[in-house]
Protein backbone atom coordinates (compact mmCIF):
# COMPACT_ATOMS: atom_id res chain seq x y z
CA UNK A 1 0.00 0.00 0.00
CA UNK A 2 0.89 3.54 -0.84
CA UNK A 3 2.87 5.71 1.79
CA UNK A 4 0.88 8.64 2.86
CA UNK A 5 2.26 11.99 1.31
CA UNK A 6 1.57 14.96 2.94
CA UNK A 7 2.69 17.17 0.45
CA UNK A 8 0.31 15.52 -2.02
CA UNK A 9 -2.15 16.29 0.40
CA UNK A 10 -1.57 20.06 0.63
CA UNK A 11 -0.75 21.16 -2.21
CA UNK A 12 -0.82 24.68 -1.85
CA UNK A 13 -2.91 24.72 0.83
CA UNK A 14 -1.05 25.35 4.24
CA UNK A 15 -2.07 23.83 7.53
CA UNK A 16 -3.88 27.37 8.53
CA UNK A 17 -6.58 26.31 5.19
CA UNK A 18 -6.47 22.52 6.58
CA UNK A 19 -7.51 23.24 9.90
CA UNK A 20 -10.47 25.30 8.37
CA UNK A 21 -10.82 22.09 6.27
CA UNK A 22 -11.51 19.67 9.16
CA UNK A 23 -12.77 22.42 11.45
CA UNK A 24 -15.95 22.85 9.28
CA UNK A 25 -16.14 19.10 8.73
CA UNK A 26 -16.00 18.33 12.18
CA UNK A 27 -19.14 20.57 12.57
CA UNK A 28 -21.04 18.92 9.95
CA UNK A 29 -20.12 15.51 11.67
CA UNK A 30 -19.28 14.08 8.07
CA UNK A 31 -15.19 13.73 8.83
CA UNK A 32 -14.16 10.44 9.44
CA UNK A 33 -12.01 9.09 11.82
CA UNK A 34 -9.11 7.88 8.72
CA UNK A 35 -9.70 11.14 7.46
CA UNK A 36 -8.69 13.63 10.45
CA UNK A 37 -5.96 11.68 10.98
CA UNK A 38 -4.44 11.32 7.93
CA UNK A 39 -4.93 15.05 7.86
CA UNK A 40 -3.67 15.40 11.21
CA UNK A 41 -0.55 13.75 10.50
CA UNK A 42 0.00 16.60 7.49
CA UNK A 43 -0.74 19.41 9.87
CA UNK A 44 2.31 18.26 12.28
CA UNK A 45 4.74 17.29 9.61
CA UNK A 46 4.27 21.23 8.49
CA UNK A 47 3.89 22.30 11.95
CA UNK A 48 7.20 20.37 12.46
CA UNK A 49 9.17 22.78 9.95
CA UNK A 50 9.16 26.16 11.55
CA UNK A 51 7.54 28.76 8.92
CA UNK A 52 6.69 32.28 9.07
CA UNK A 53 3.13 31.11 7.46
CA UNK A 54 2.72 28.75 10.57
CA UNK A 55 2.80 31.70 12.98
CA UNK A 56 -0.96 31.97 14.38
CA UNK A 57 -1.39 28.27 13.24
CA UNK A 58 -1.02 26.75 16.92
CA UNK A 59 -3.95 28.69 18.44
CA UNK A 60 -6.35 27.55 15.73
CA UNK A 61 -4.76 24.00 16.28
CA UNK A 62 -5.70 24.57 19.97
CA UNK A 63 -9.31 24.86 19.39
CA UNK A 64 -9.95 22.55 17.31
CA UNK A 65 -8.27 20.13 19.22
CA UNK A 66 -10.75 21.01 22.00
CA UNK A 67 -13.87 20.60 19.60
CA UNK A 68 -12.25 17.41 18.56
CA UNK A 69 -11.92 15.52 22.17
CA UNK A 70 -15.81 16.09 22.48
CA UNK A 71 -16.73 14.80 19.02
CA UNK A 72 -14.33 12.12 18.28
CA UNK A 73 -12.39 10.98 21.28
CA UNK A 74 -10.23 8.29 19.93
CA UNK A 75 -8.71 10.24 17.55
CA UNK A 76 -8.02 12.85 20.16
CA UNK A 77 -6.65 10.66 22.28
CA UNK A 78 -4.39 9.01 19.77
CA UNK A 79 -3.05 12.53 18.77
CA UNK A 80 -2.21 13.44 22.22
CA UNK A 81 -0.22 9.90 22.72
CA UNK A 82 1.39 10.28 20.04
CA UNK A 83 3.32 13.78 20.76
CA UNK A 84 1.56 15.20 23.33
CA UNK A 85 -0.73 17.93 24.15
CA UNK A 86 1.23 21.19 23.25
CA UNK A 87 -0.91 24.22 21.97
CA UNK A 88 1.72 26.44 21.31
CA UNK A 89 4.88 24.52 21.08
CA UNK A 90 6.66 23.33 17.85
CA UNK A 91 4.87 19.86 16.83
CA UNK A 92 6.93 16.66 17.69
CA UNK A 93 8.32 15.00 14.38
CA UNK A 94 8.18 11.39 15.00
CA UNK A 95 4.64 12.31 16.87
CA UNK A 96 3.47 13.83 13.66
CA UNK A 97 4.94 10.68 11.79
CA UNK A 98 3.15 8.30 13.71
CA UNK A 99 -0.22 10.09 13.37
CA UNK A 100 0.26 10.41 9.44
CA UNK A 101 1.01 7.12 9.37
CA UNK A 102 -2.04 6.01 11.40
CA UNK A 103 -4.90 7.91 9.04
CA UNK A 104 -2.12 7.29 5.78
CA UNK A 105 -2.69 3.52 5.95
CA UNK A 106 -6.38 3.97 4.65
CA UNK A 107 -6.33 7.94 3.11
CA UNK A 108 -3.30 7.29 1.15
CA UNK A 109 -4.16 3.76 -0.09
CA UNK A 110 -6.70 1.86 -1.99
CA UNK A 111 -9.62 3.47 0.38
CA UNK A 112 -10.28 0.03 1.79
CA UNK A 113 -11.59 0.20 5.87
CA UNK A 114 -9.08 -1.76 7.79
CA UNK A 115 -12.27 -4.40 8.73
CA UNK A 116 -12.94 -4.93 5.11
CA UNK A 117 -8.98 -5.59 4.85
CA UNK A 118 -8.73 -8.06 7.93
CA UNK A 119 -11.39 -9.89 5.91
CA UNK A 120 -9.99 -10.00 2.80
CA UNK A 121 -6.48 -11.23 4.33
CA UNK A 122 -8.50 -13.86 6.28
CA UNK A 123 -10.55 -15.13 2.87
CA UNK A 124 -6.76 -15.54 1.25
CA UNK A 125 -5.47 -17.12 3.79
CA UNK A 126 -8.38 -19.86 3.81
CA UNK A 127 -7.99 -20.65 0.27
CA UNK A 128 -4.37 -20.90 0.42
CA UNK A 129 -4.91 -23.62 3.00
CA UNK A 130 -7.56 -25.12 1.02
CA UNK A 131 -5.32 -25.29 -1.50
CA UNK A 132 -2.22 -26.55 0.24
CA UNK A 133 -4.16 -29.17 1.99
CA UNK A 134 -5.74 -30.39 -0.73
CA UNK A 135 -3.00 -30.99 -2.86
CA UNK A 136 -0.83 -32.93 -0.23
CA UNK A 137 -4.35 -35.09 -0.17
CA UNK A 138 -4.22 -35.99 -3.45
CA UNK A 139 -0.69 -36.53 -3.27
CA UNK A 140 -1.15 -38.97 -0.67
CA UNK A 141 -4.54 -40.57 -2.61
CA UNK A 142 -2.02 -40.52 -6.00
CA UNK A 143 0.51 -43.51 -3.92
CA UNK A 144 -2.72 -46.00 -5.43
CA UNK A 145 -1.31 -47.54 -8.46
CA UNK A 146 -3.79 -46.10 -11.58
CA UNK A 147 -4.45 -49.51 -12.56
CA UNK A 148 -6.06 -50.09 -9.03
CA UNK A 149 -8.18 -46.73 -8.67
CA UNK A 150 -9.65 -47.92 -12.30
CA UNK A 151 -10.64 -51.31 -11.08
CA UNK A 152 -13.29 -49.41 -8.77
CA UNK A 153 -14.89 -48.15 -12.12
CA UNK A 154 -15.38 -51.74 -13.45
CA UNK A 155 -19.11 -52.96 -13.74
CA UNK A 156 -20.08 -55.79 -11.82
CA UNK A 157 -20.86 -58.03 -14.73
CA UNK A 158 -17.43 -58.14 -16.33
CA UNK A 159 -16.50 -60.22 -19.52
CA UNK A 160 -13.13 -62.48 -19.64
CA UNK A 161 -9.91 -61.09 -18.71
CA UNK A 162 -9.03 -59.53 -22.39
CA UNK A 163 -12.20 -57.10 -22.28
CA UNK A 164 -10.95 -56.42 -18.32
CA UNK A 165 -7.78 -55.32 -19.21
CA UNK A 166 -9.40 -53.12 -22.41
CA UNK A 167 -11.99 -51.63 -19.94
CA UNK A 168 -9.08 -50.56 -17.81
CA UNK A 169 -6.84 -48.92 -19.91
CA UNK A 170 -10.29 -47.18 -20.83
CA UNK A 171 -11.29 -45.88 -17.23
CA UNK A 172 -7.02 -45.06 -17.03
CA UNK A 173 -7.11 -42.86 -20.14
CA UNK A 174 -11.13 -41.23 -19.47
CA UNK A 175 -10.34 -40.49 -16.25
CA UNK A 176 -6.48 -39.56 -16.20
CA UNK A 177 -5.73 -41.64 -14.08
CA UNK A 178 -1.62 -42.36 -15.26
CA UNK A 179 -1.46 -38.54 -15.99
CA UNK A 180 1.83 -36.58 -13.74
CA UNK A 181 0.69 -35.20 -10.45
CA UNK A 182 -0.42 -31.37 -11.16
CA UNK A 183 -2.33 -32.40 -14.37
CA UNK A 184 -4.87 -34.95 -12.03
CA UNK A 185 -4.73 -32.75 -9.88
CA UNK A 186 -5.95 -29.73 -12.21
CA UNK A 187 -8.44 -32.25 -13.89
CA UNK A 188 -9.98 -33.03 -10.30
CA UNK A 189 -9.91 -29.18 -9.23
CA UNK A 190 -12.30 -28.26 -12.64
CA UNK A 191 -14.57 -31.30 -11.56
CA UNK A 192 -15.48 -29.11 -8.26
CA UNK A 193 -16.63 -26.38 -10.68
CA UNK A 194 -18.01 -28.45 -13.26
CA UNK A 195 -18.62 -31.70 -12.73
CA UNK A 196 -20.28 -31.91 -8.71
CA UNK A 197 -16.99 -32.88 -7.46
CA UNK A 198 -16.42 -35.64 -9.70
CA UNK A 199 -18.49 -38.93 -10.35
CA UNK A 200 -17.45 -42.02 -7.41
CA UNK A 201 -17.54 -45.37 -8.73
CA UNK A 202 -17.93 -46.53 -5.01
CA UNK A 203 -21.30 -44.43 -4.34
CA UNK A 204 -21.90 -44.82 -8.04
CA UNK A 205 -23.32 -41.57 -7.95
CA UNK A 206 -22.02 -38.10 -8.03
CA UNK A 207 -19.87 -36.65 -4.60
CA UNK A 208 -21.43 -33.56 -4.44
CA UNK A 209 -25.27 -34.70 -4.42
CA UNK A 210 -24.64 -37.29 -2.21
CA UNK A 211 -22.58 -35.30 0.59
CA UNK A 212 -25.72 -32.93 0.02
CA UNK A 213 -27.82 -35.32 0.50
CA UNK A 214 -26.41 -36.50 4.19
CA UNK A 215 -25.33 -32.95 5.28
CA UNK A 216 -28.74 -32.53 7.39
CA UNK A 217 -28.62 -35.54 9.67
CA UNK A 218 -24.67 -34.42 10.04
CA UNK A 219 -25.68 -31.00 11.12
CA UNK A 220 -28.76 -31.77 13.32
CA UNK A 221 -26.64 -34.02 15.42
CA UNK A 222 -24.10 -31.09 15.57
CA UNK A 223 -26.33 -28.33 15.61
CA UNK A 224 -28.00 -30.39 19.30
CA UNK A 225 -24.76 -30.91 20.64
CA UNK A 226 -23.52 -27.47 20.31
CA UNK A 227 -26.97 -26.05 22.02
CA UNK A 228 -26.31 -28.43 24.93
CA UNK A 229 -22.76 -27.75 25.63
CA UNK A 230 -22.48 -24.41 25.10
CA UNK A 231 -25.33 -23.57 27.41
CA UNK A 232 -23.95 -25.80 29.85
CA UNK A 233 -20.55 -25.08 30.02
CA UNK A 234 -20.68 -21.38 30.55
CA UNK A 235 -23.28 -21.95 32.97
CA UNK A 236 -21.29 -24.51 35.32
CA UNK A 237 -17.75 -23.25 34.49
CA UNK A 238 -19.38 -19.57 35.31
CA UNK A 239 -20.86 -21.07 38.98
CA UNK A 240 -17.34 -23.06 39.68
CA UNK A 241 -15.24 -19.84 39.61
CA UNK A 242 -17.67 -17.56 41.20
CA UNK A 243 -17.99 -20.28 44.09
CA UNK A 244 -14.29 -20.88 43.53
CA UNK A 245 -13.21 -23.88 46.13
CA UNK A 246 -17.19 -24.75 47.20
CA UNK A 247 -18.89 -27.35 46.81
CA UNK A 248 -20.25 -26.92 43.33
CA UNK A 249 -16.83 -26.47 42.56
CA UNK A 250 -15.55 -29.88 43.47
CA UNK A 251 -17.91 -31.72 41.99
CA UNK A 252 -17.88 -29.36 38.56
CA UNK A 253 -13.64 -30.37 38.44
CA UNK A 254 -14.73 -34.31 39.62
CA UNK A 255 -16.87 -34.30 36.35
CA UNK A 256 -14.77 -32.55 33.88
CA UNK A 257 -11.61 -34.22 34.59
CA UNK A 258 -13.55 -37.40 34.03
CA UNK A 259 -15.33 -35.73 30.72
CA UNK A 260 -11.87 -35.00 29.68
CA UNK A 261 -10.48 -38.47 30.48
CA UNK A 262 -12.40 -40.48 28.51
CA UNK A 263 -12.43 -40.90 24.86
CA UNK A 264 -15.40 -40.59 22.97
CA UNK A 265 -15.83 -43.81 21.14
CA UNK A 266 -15.33 -45.43 24.53
CA UNK A 267 -17.96 -42.87 26.07
CA UNK A 268 -19.56 -44.19 23.28
CA UNK A 269 -19.47 -48.14 23.25
CA UNK A 270 -20.80 -47.69 27.51
CA UNK A 271 -23.58 -45.80 27.32
CA UNK A 272 -24.87 -48.05 24.40
CA UNK A 273 -24.01 -50.98 26.97
CA UNK A 274 -26.07 -49.30 29.31
CA UNK A 275 -29.62 -47.27 28.07
CA UNK A 276 -29.76 -49.82 25.22
CA UNK A 277 -28.52 -53.46 25.90
CA UNK A 278 -28.99 -52.68 29.47
CA UNK A 279 -31.73 -50.29 30.09
CA UNK A 280 -33.72 -50.75 26.66
CA UNK A 281 -34.37 -46.74 26.68
CA UNK A 282 -32.53 -45.37 23.50
CA UNK A 283 -31.37 -47.35 19.96
CA UNK A 284 -28.68 -46.60 17.94
CA UNK A 285 -29.93 -44.73 14.13
CA UNK A 286 -32.05 -41.89 13.42
CA UNK A 287 -35.41 -43.73 13.76
CA UNK A 288 -37.10 -46.66 15.08
CA UNK A 289 -38.17 -49.47 12.32
CA UNK A 290 -41.57 -48.29 12.09
CA UNK A 291 -41.61 -44.99 12.92
CA UNK A 292 -38.64 -45.29 9.59
CA UNK A 293 -41.52 -46.70 7.78
CA UNK A 294 -44.14 -43.97 7.72
CA UNK A 295 -40.79 -41.34 7.28
CA UNK A 296 -40.34 -43.34 4.25
CA UNK A 297 -43.82 -42.75 2.99
CA UNK A 298 -45.09 -40.20 0.29
CA UNK A 299 -47.23 -38.49 2.63
CA UNK A 300 -44.36 -37.53 5.13
CA UNK A 301 -42.50 -34.00 3.01
CA UNK A 302 -38.90 -33.77 4.06
CA UNK A 303 -38.69 -30.03 4.04
CA UNK A 304 -35.70 -29.32 5.91
CA UNK A 305 -33.93 -33.14 6.39
CA UNK A 306 -34.17 -32.35 9.90
CA UNK A 307 -36.03 -35.30 11.26
CA UNK A 308 -36.92 -32.90 14.34
CA UNK A 309 -37.93 -29.87 12.30
CA UNK A 310 -40.02 -31.92 9.75
CA UNK A 311 -41.66 -34.38 11.96
CA UNK A 312 -43.38 -31.16 13.56
CA UNK A 313 -43.97 -29.43 10.16
CA UNK A 314 -45.92 -32.51 9.51
CA UNK A 315 -47.87 -32.62 12.59
CA UNK A 316 -46.60 -36.29 14.11
CA UNK A 317 -45.29 -35.55 17.44
CA UNK A 318 -44.61 -38.96 18.01
CA UNK A 319 -42.01 -39.10 14.95
CA UNK A 320 -40.46 -35.76 16.62
CA UNK A 321 -40.31 -37.65 19.76
CA UNK A 322 -38.82 -40.55 18.34
CA UNK A 323 -36.00 -39.22 16.79
CA UNK A 324 -35.24 -37.14 19.99
CA UNK A 325 -34.77 -40.86 21.71
CA UNK A 326 -32.28 -41.91 18.99
CA UNK A 327 -30.38 -38.36 19.18
CA UNK A 328 -30.11 -38.90 22.57
CA UNK A 329 -26.90 -40.81 23.20
CA UNK A 330 -24.50 -39.62 19.88
CA UNK A 331 -25.33 -36.11 21.26
CA UNK A 332 -24.67 -36.97 25.01
CA UNK A 333 -21.32 -38.19 23.20
CA UNK A 334 -20.50 -35.28 21.34
CA UNK A 335 -21.19 -32.98 24.13
CA UNK A 336 -19.24 -34.37 27.18
CA UNK A 337 -15.48 -33.84 26.50
CA UNK A 338 -16.39 -30.09 24.90
CA UNK A 339 -18.40 -29.36 27.36
CA UNK A 340 -15.80 -30.03 30.14
CA UNK A 341 -13.41 -28.34 27.96
CA UNK A 342 -15.90 -25.11 28.01
CA UNK A 343 -16.47 -25.23 31.52
CA UNK A 344 -12.70 -24.89 32.58
CA UNK A 345 -11.82 -22.37 30.29
CA UNK A 346 -14.64 -20.20 31.62
CA UNK A 347 -14.12 -20.92 35.27
CA UNK A 348 -10.48 -20.02 35.06
CA UNK A 349 -11.79 -16.53 33.03
CA UNK A 350 -14.52 -16.28 36.06
CA UNK A 351 -11.29 -16.51 38.78
CA UNK A 352 -9.56 -13.89 37.05
CA UNK A 353 -12.60 -11.55 36.53
CA UNK A 354 -14.06 -11.52 40.20
CA UNK A 355 -10.50 -9.95 41.35
CA UNK A 356 -11.22 -6.87 39.39
CA UNK A 357 -11.68 -3.58 40.66
CA UNK A 358 -15.25 -3.47 38.73
CA UNK A 359 -16.73 -6.06 40.22
CA UNK A 360 -15.25 -5.19 43.52
CA UNK A 361 -16.98 -1.86 43.35
CA UNK A 362 -19.98 -2.78 41.75
CA UNK A 363 -20.29 -5.18 45.01
CA UNK A 364 -19.22 -2.62 47.82
CA UNK A 365 -22.21 -0.14 46.06
CA UNK A 366 -24.86 -3.34 47.13
CA UNK A 367 -25.17 -4.87 43.77
CA UNK A 368 -26.77 -8.76 44.16
CA UNK A 369 -24.96 -11.79 43.75
CA UNK A 370 -26.71 -12.99 41.06
CA UNK A 371 -26.57 -9.46 39.53
CA UNK A 372 -22.85 -9.73 39.95
CA UNK A 373 -22.35 -13.29 38.62
CA UNK A 374 -25.17 -13.26 35.26
CA UNK A 375 -25.09 -9.96 34.48
CA UNK A 376 -21.62 -8.53 34.75
CA UNK A 377 -19.34 -11.19 35.10
CA UNK A 378 -20.95 -12.80 32.31
CA UNK A 379 -21.02 -10.36 30.10
CA UNK A 380 -16.92 -9.97 30.37
CA UNK A 381 -16.20 -13.50 29.64
CA UNK A 382 -18.23 -13.55 26.13
CA UNK A 383 -15.29 -12.03 24.38
CA UNK A 384 -12.79 -14.38 25.73
CA UNK A 385 -14.81 -17.43 25.58
CA UNK A 386 -15.95 -16.93 22.02
CA UNK A 387 -12.51 -18.43 20.81
CA UNK A 388 -13.36 -21.60 22.78
CA UNK A 389 -17.17 -21.94 21.42
CA UNK A 390 -16.03 -21.58 17.72
CA UNK A 391 -13.12 -24.10 18.16
CA UNK A 392 -15.49 -26.20 20.00
CA UNK A 393 -17.88 -26.37 16.78
CA UNK A 394 -14.91 -26.58 14.75
CA UNK A 395 -14.24 -30.04 16.58
CA UNK A 396 -17.93 -30.98 16.57
CA UNK A 397 -18.11 -31.21 13.25
CA UNK A 398 -14.86 -33.39 12.43
CA UNK A 399 -16.22 -35.09 15.79
CA UNK A 400 -19.42 -35.91 14.57
CA UNK A 401 -18.33 -38.41 12.08
CA UNK A 402 -17.06 -41.00 14.56
CA UNK A 403 -20.51 -40.94 16.63
CA UNK A 404 -22.18 -41.42 12.96
CA UNK A 405 -20.45 -44.71 12.68
CA UNK A 406 -20.81 -46.14 16.27
CA UNK A 407 -24.64 -45.45 16.04
CA UNK A 408 -25.24 -46.11 12.82
CA UNK A 409 -26.52 -42.45 11.19
CA UNK A 410 -26.59 -42.11 7.57
CA UNK A 411 -24.44 -38.83 7.51
CA UNK A 412 -21.40 -37.36 6.12
CA UNK A 413 -19.49 -40.18 7.31
CA UNK A 414 -20.96 -42.54 5.21
CA UNK A 415 -19.07 -41.48 2.02
CA UNK A 416 -15.56 -42.04 3.63
CA UNK A 417 -17.06 -45.36 5.20
CA UNK A 418 -17.70 -46.38 1.46
CA UNK A 419 -14.85 -44.73 -0.11
CA UNK A 420 -11.84 -46.06 2.18
CA UNK A 421 -13.42 -49.90 2.32
CA UNK A 422 -10.99 -51.54 -0.02
CA UNK A 423 -9.22 -49.55 -2.97
CA UNK A 424 -8.95 -45.85 -1.93
CA UNK A 425 -11.70 -44.09 -3.91
CA UNK A 426 -9.88 -40.82 -4.61
CA UNK A 427 -12.98 -38.67 -5.92
CA UNK A 428 -15.16 -39.81 -2.89
CA UNK A 429 -12.19 -39.41 -0.79
CA UNK A 430 -11.18 -36.07 -1.62
CA UNK A 431 -14.81 -34.68 -1.92
CA UNK A 432 -15.53 -35.79 1.91
CA UNK A 433 -11.93 -33.73 3.05
CA UNK A 434 -12.74 -30.92 0.64
CA UNK A 435 -16.39 -30.93 2.67
CA UNK A 436 -14.80 -30.89 6.00
CA UNK A 437 -11.89 -28.18 5.37
CA UNK A 438 -13.98 -26.16 4.03
CA UNK A 439 -16.66 -26.55 7.26
CA UNK A 440 -13.85 -26.12 9.82
CA UNK A 441 -12.06 -23.21 8.09
CA UNK A 442 -15.73 -21.51 7.42
CA UNK A 443 -15.96 -21.51 11.13
CA UNK A 444 -12.83 -20.55 11.55
CA UNK A 445 -13.06 -17.85 9.42
CA UNK A 446 -16.20 -16.69 11.61
CA UNK A 447 -14.05 -17.08 14.67
CA UNK A 448 -11.88 -14.56 13.16
CA UNK A 449 -14.20 -12.13 12.20
CA UNK A 450 -16.24 -12.25 15.45
CA UNK A 451 -13.45 -11.67 17.06
CA UNK A 452 -12.88 -8.71 15.44
CA UNK A 453 -16.61 -7.60 16.09
CA UNK A 454 -16.55 -8.44 19.91
CA UNK A 455 -12.88 -8.58 21.18
CA UNK A 456 -11.77 -4.73 22.38
CA UNK A 457 -8.33 -6.11 22.10
CA UNK A 458 -8.57 -7.93 18.46
CA UNK A 459 -10.59 -4.80 17.43
CA UNK A 460 -7.98 -2.29 18.21
CA UNK A 461 -5.10 -4.62 16.58
CA UNK A 462 -7.42 -4.85 13.13
CA UNK A 463 -7.99 -0.72 13.84
CA UNK A 464 -4.53 -0.47 13.80
CA UNK A 465 -3.18 -2.87 11.12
Amino acid sequence: MAKFDHKDLFGKTGPGDMLDYLQSHLQARDLSRDEALAMLGAVHVELANPKDSNRGVYQKYSQFMEALHSEMPDVHDFVVSAWGERSGVRADLAGARKVEKEGGKIAGGLGIPPFFQFIIRRLFFAFVSLVVITMLLFGGVMLTPPLARAQLYLPPGRGGERATQNLLNTYISKYHLADPYLVQYMYWVSSLFTDSWGYSPTLREYVLPSLLHRTPATLELALYSLLLLIPLGLASGLMAGWRNRGWFDRVFRFLAFLGTSMPPFILALMLIAIFYVKLGWFAPGRLGILIGLDVAKATFHNYTGFLTVDSLLNGRFDIFVDALRHLAMPVLTLSIFHWATLGRITRATVIGERRKDYIVAAKARGVGEASLMWRHALRAILAPSLTTMLLTAASIVTGVFVAEIIYNINGVSQVIVIAMNNVPDMTAALGFSVYSIIMVIGLMFILDVLQALFDPRIRDEVSKA
